[in-house]
């Protein structure tokens, strides 16, 4: 398989273009011929166009690529090495929605022939790929997986708007259904990942290896979060605490902050969830997960009781929230947790104007059910500064002091305009 991709008889096939796909997919497609199927026409005539949906690629990044972008299965079924990447999301009960993925499976059910590779990289719980997934292929394609296909399991690690750590440039864990498997699989990667692969001994190891990057980092933050609002009531700024407490060579430099997107608020759940499903709950992860989902509602909380200490009537404030995306400098808003501050803040009957360097307004108003302000006020009586956009980095206090009332205050979310704010009143987590 290895040597026909190589000679270029054979295919590589992406299913899912998304901020994870579509870097792979033209990764892969600088070397070798690939497919890249998507089920959303929009996006497949967007990508032919070289324009990347997820606005994290330019047009450049589609130069030289062998790639045919595709909805149609029958162009799929060129393809012998196939690599999933389609979300992984949860439901409003936070329960594990696997729909993309099962959906994915039966797609592939009617286009994988025998001798064909399939390799899911989408995050899911240790276990899915071999119980969920791959029972839904042999049922619908007749074949039996690690006989008449082989499989495997490679988790993604594409970082949104990070430039630095690149698909090349990081360690890419694979793993495969049998020894043959696994050595294909890793040398299919290492023609687009200079950084070389981890070979892990099983398929879940690699699942659980990936769920866990996640949900270290969730934990992490949570309690960041929870020293943010015990130093709070100390009077202690949080950042200055972790930014004396980092001069030690092993302390973990992680920030108190929303936490939101599709992977670190979403990935906890699929691990938890299996594990009560083993008769397990978890305590630890859990308990995080519940501290980060209420920060939104502490910061709504913190801010009203600002306004109301100001002697003004809350149903007649007016406060401005500048950052809605789930992190900065990206244009993606899935799983936004600054959502949900808007949506605290409407809940005291607060006026809400929120502005956006990267997100789209219908795309906000859409999921959300509210939009773009397109004009700025100059009353408001608090400012949100809730991502850290690039934009937001360079502004001042005097910029501040033009939007907002008198005595009104700023909150900082990431700590950004630390001891940059003298007039105006001050907070941050």
């Amino acid at each position: 398989m290895y040597q026909k991709i190589v000679n270029k008889e054979s295919k590589v096939a992406l299913i899912g273009l998304g901020y994870v796909g579509l870097p792979i997919a033209l990764a892969f497609a600088r070397k070798v011929k690939v497919v890249g199927f998507d089920i959303n026409e929009h996006r497949i005539e967007m990508m032919r166009n070289a324009v990347d949906p997820s606005n994290e690629l330019e047009a450049e990044a589609f130069e030289g690529c062998d790639i045919e972008f595709t909805n149609d299965v029958a162009v799929l079924a060129q393809a012998s090495f196939y690599i999933v990447a389609v979300p992984t999301p949860v439901d409003v009960h936070n329960v594990p929605d696997l729909t993309p993925v099962l959906k994915a499976s039966e797609t592939l059910g009617r286009v994988i022939k025998k001798g064909d590779y399939v390799v899911f990289e989408s995050t899911v719980y240790p276990g899915c790929t071999e119980e969920d997934c791959l029972p839904v292929i042999e049922k619908i394609s007749g074949l039996k997986a690690g006989t008449d296909f082989k499989y495997g399991y490679s988790p993604e690690r594409i970082n949104p708007g990070d430039k630095v750590h690149m698909l090349e440039n990081v360690v890419k864990v694979v793993s495969g259904s049998d020894a043959e498997a696994l050595d294909v699989i890793a040398k299919v990667y290492e023609l687009v990942v200079a950084a070389g692969v981890h070979r892990a001994s099983s398929v879940k190891v690699a699942e659980a290896a990936k769920i866990i990057e996640n949900t270290q980092r969730d934990l992490n933050i949570a309690l960041m979060n929870e020293l943010s609002i015990i130093f709070e009531k100390m009077h202690i700024n949080t950042f200055e605490v972790l930014e004396a407490a980092g001069t030690k060579w092993n302390f973990l430099k992680f920030f108190p902050g929303l936490v939101g997107g599709h992977c670190i608020g979403v990935d906890p759940y699929y691990l938890t969830y299996k594990s009560a499903q083993l008769g397990y709950n978890s305590r630890v992860i859990l308990s995080g997960r519940t501290i980060n989902d209420e920060m939104a509602a502490h910061v709504a909380k913190k801010t009203v009781q600002s306004i109301i200490k100001s002697g003004m009537n809350v149903g007649q404030s007016k406060v401005l929230i500048m950052g809605c995306t789930f992190k900065e400098n990206v244009s993606d808003i899935r799983n936004s947790k600054v959502a949900d501050v808007v949506k605290e803040l409407q809940g005291y009957n607060v006026t809400v104007h929120v502005t956006d360097s990267h997100a789209d307004s219908a795309e906000l108003q859409h999921e959300y059910g509210f939009s773009l302000e397109q004009n700025l006020a100059t009353d408001y009586d608090a400012v949100i500064v809730a991502v850290n956009h690039d934009a937001y980095n360079k502004l001042d206090e005097a910029y501040f002091q033009s939007i907002c009332k008198h005595g009104g205050l700023v909150v900082d979310l990431k700590g950004i305009f630390r001891n940059k704010i003298g007039q105006l009143k001050y907070w941050s987590l």
